[in-house]
């Protein structure tokens, strides 16, 4: 026979306590599942691709039913979507520090280089998914974001080549978005062979970048 608790405040035999109770459905961990099954999602997309990976993938990756999964997402659209729009959300912030700073021309772009390469490992799925699955997302209605971001990212850069092109600081014979976009794509691809805990880390690669990008490889007298 179940017994009640007494005023020692301890819970009834042979349940669970309320707290213990609470915690299974608390938002918390409700938060902390989904966050776990975004990032087990963002390997797959990498890895495999988002049209190549099923919400069935991602369950069995999960340990999970497919059915369980739905709990957290509707689609596999829907998780992709988090991905895509935290990495622009992060990115353009950054951006906009640097910006702000209100630094020469050539100062703001090294900035802007060293935000980009610091995304490579933390963002590795958003790139890498931008990539491969651009045209087939931008299609869609709610990925109508993605243009217009896009669109505002690069406003950032060729603004600022152009002010350094104005200020002398960089050549006035070179297209300022066809350079944005040079360097935007040299750099997105590094995504493809660049890994945590390689010879390079992202900041070295950034620095490398940098000295290749403003000097060339020539020795200069």
């Amino acid at each position: 026979m179940t017994t009640t608790s007494t005023n020692s405040g301890r819970p009834r035999a042979g349940g669970e306590s309320g707290a213990r109770r609470r915690g299974k459905g608390s938002p918390a961990l409700a938060s902390e599942r989904r966050e776990h099954l975004v990032k087990l999602a963002a390997e797959l997309f990498a890895e495999k691709g988002f049209q190549a990976t099923t919400v069935r993938n991602i369950a069995d990756q999960a340990g999970i039913l497919s059915g369980s999964l739905y709990h957290h997402f509707d689609s596999k659209e829907s998780i992709v979507d988090e991905i895509l729009s935290g990495f622009f959300r992060d990115i353009m912030a950054a951006y906009r520090e640097v910006i702000d700073e209100g630094k020469d021309a050539r100062q703001t772009i090294a900035g802007l280089v060293r935000i980009a390469f610091a995304t490579l490992e933390p963002h590795r799925a958003a790139i890498t998914v931008m990539q491969n699955d651009w045209n087939y997302l931008k299609n869609m209605d709610r990925f109508a974001y993605l243009t217009r971001s896009e669109d505002e990212v690069e406003k950032m850069w060729v603004d600022t080549i152009k002010a350094g092109q104005a200020d002398g600081v960089f050549r006035s014979d070179i297209d300022a978005k066809l350079t944005y976009r040079m360097i935007r794509d040299t750099i997105w691809v590094a995504v493809r062979w660049f890994r945590p805990g390689g010879r390079l880390d992202a900041t070295e690669l950034g620095e490398h970048y940098l000295k290749v990008m403003f000097d060339g490889i020539n020795v200069h007298g």
